[in-house]
């Protein structure tokens, strides 16, 4: 369980891009149409 624990820790920088990724196809949606 510890490993998850570790591996949580680097996963909140990539669901932060993530986030912004689908944040900047939803602007790019709303722009489009």
């Amino acid at each position: 369980m510890s490993g998850y624990d570790q591996g949580s820790h680097g996963t909140s920088g990539f669901a932060l891009i993530v986030v912004l990724f689908i944040l900047l196809i939803i602007v790019g949606a709303a722009f489009l149409n």
